[in-house]
């Protein structure tokens, strides 16, 4: 009779446990909408730099526009960082979300004023929202999940990046058409529409955060930090002036020196900062020992960024200029092929999920992340493949960037609803929502390399040049492979069913 009881007890408990945590929709919602706004622009943004000023373009050469579009995604990722930051010490990560929410939105509205003038203001708008935004809001969704084994923890990323995807699926289809059809600055201002919406759901779904996630902010600054904080704000914009006045009396302000400039910026910061944070006194033995392994991560997740984030200039402008774009007899805009990508992760996301939560520990973090590289530079092999194709003038089919966009997809979801879920775990506890801008900055890193590696079209052949780095990306995916069963340990992970899981991956 007391194990009866006992069993029908314990089975309201366990569908509780299997139950994600009501929040989880309010944030998924905003920030589906964040990513409409997002990457609705982002569809267009390569085409509308490249486009001549007859109409309404910018006018800039080639390689230029893919530089500027991979140096935009890599400060948005970089200033995740001081974004977490600003949550952890001054605003918390809540009201840091919405904060980061209106800045972005005043960035839209700045690109859809039809000036050349308010392009370069409202693209700086953006990365600095977003910076704000996008860390803490993924560290919202960790937080849901206060257990660090909580077993819900990996499919519940994977369903918010489900989520997310929705809107950039929507996006590329509404903001490209108004923008390539009709007008670029109709486009942006749509894109202010849609981060509009993400802060409305946000602020009305607020109350199904719960007391935890409202805590505002962890440890916040003493007078005297800020103080230091005022000052040192003050030196670094005295700084950045006398820099850009420099260049200018130089004759160097150039758009191509400014994108080499924010490169290399995008390489040095992520690597101080993670030498930094080691050497902080603020983490533990333990901490440091999870914070080593993590560094292995890190650069897998760098060249998976520089690889996958290319579809937003490189095969962007592929899909223009070398694709046949003709579905069913109409001409689609280039910028739709934007929305492939998230439509496949929205399809494939659940599986992902379920084979998580199915495979438990015995398929191990690296081991995940291992897979990612194997499958995203497999992607450019055969991209090499489309592009040899298309070097004697001949359009290739569309299916070519469907099979590429679907690899990747595969890779993606082995690879990035991991990584955020693992940063979560394995963040010191001083660093709680700065270790998810460190997270980002992998992709800054990637996306400020992979935004230079298309001018090398112009050196060795667009063909080559995807060639040698899907293999170099692939011969990583390997090395990583070796090394799970060396990193799973120094990340804590239990070893249970690794034999199997190598011989999976391998």
């Amino acid at each position: 009779m007391k194990t009866s009881i006992g069993m029908q007890s314990e089975a309201p408990r366990h569908r509780a446990r299997a139950r994600h945590p009501r929040g989880l929709a309010t944030l998924v919602l905003a920030e589906m909408w964040e990513r409409f706004s997002l990457y609705g622009m982002v569809a267009i943004l390569v085409h509308f730099l490249a486009a001549s000023p007859a109409t309404g373009g910018m006018g800039l050469a080639t390689g230029t526009s893919e530089a500027v579009e991979g140096v935009y995604m890599a400060m948005i990722s970089l200033l995740a960082l001081p974004g977490g930051w600003v949550a952890d010490r001054v605003l918390g990560a809540r009201r840091a979300v919405l904060w980061g929410g209106v800045v972005i939105m005043l960035g839209h509205l700045a690109m859809a004023v039809p000036s050349a003038a308010f392009v370069w203001p409202g693209l700086i708008l953006i990365v600095v929202g977003t910076g704000l935004l996008k860390p803490n809001i993924s560290a919202l969704v960790g937080r849901l999940y206060a257990p660090e084994d909580d077993q819900r923890r990996d499919a519940g990323y994977s369903l918010f990046y489900m989520g997310i995807n929705l809107g950039a699926v929507i996006a590329p289809i509404v903001v490209g058409y108004l923008g390539e059809e009709v007008n670029w600055h109709l486009g942006f201002g749509c894109a202010a529409v849609g981060m509009a919406l993400g802060l409305a759901q946000y602020v009305i779904g607020g109350r199904r955060l719960t007391a935890a996630l409202r805590e505002e902010p962890l440890v916040a600054l003493t007078p005297a930090e800020r103080t230091r904080l005022r000052r040192s704000s003050a030196y670094t914009l005295l700084g950045t002036a006398a820099l850009v006045i420099a260049l200018v009396v130089a004759h160097a302000f150039t758009v191509d020196n400014v994108t080499f400039l924010l490169t290399v910026i995008a390489v040095v910061v992520p690597a101080g900062v993670l030498l930094s944070m080691y050497r902080s006194p603020k983490i533990t033995a333990t901490e440091k020992t999870r914070l080593r392994a993590y560094v292995w991560l890190f650069v897998a997740a760098t060249l998976f960024w520089m690889v996958y984030d290319q579809m937003g200039n490189e095969l962007n402008e592929f899909a223009a200029k070398h694709t046949d774009l003709s579905v069913l007899g109409w001409h689609i805009p280039a910028s739709w092929t934007q929305s492939i990508p998230s439509l496949f992760v929205i399809a494939l996301a659940p599986l992902f999920a379920a084979f998580w939560v199915r495979r438990g520990s015995r398929l191990s973090t690296p081991l995940k992340f291992a897979l990612g590289l194997l499958l995203v530079g497999a992607s450019f092999v055969v991209m090499s493949g489309a592009a040899s194709l298309a070097s004697g003038g001949v359009r290739v089919s569309l299916m070519w960037l469907v099979g590429v966009y679907v690899i990747q997809v595969m890779g993606e979801l082995c690879l990035s609803p991991v990584g955020l879920s693992v940063t979560t775990k394995l963040a010191p506890r001083a660093f709680t929502n700065q270790m998810m801008g460190v997270w980002f900055l992998a992709a800054a890193t990637g996306d400020g390399i992979g935004g230079q590696l298309p001018r090398l079209d112009a050196v060795i052949g667009q063909s080559l040049n995807f060639l040698w780095q899907g293999a170099f990306t692939i011969a990583v995916g390997v090395v990583l492979v070796l090394m799970a069963r060396r990193l799973r340990p120094l990340m804590g992970e239990a070893r249970e069913g690794e034999k199997v899981a190598v011989a999976v991956a391998a």
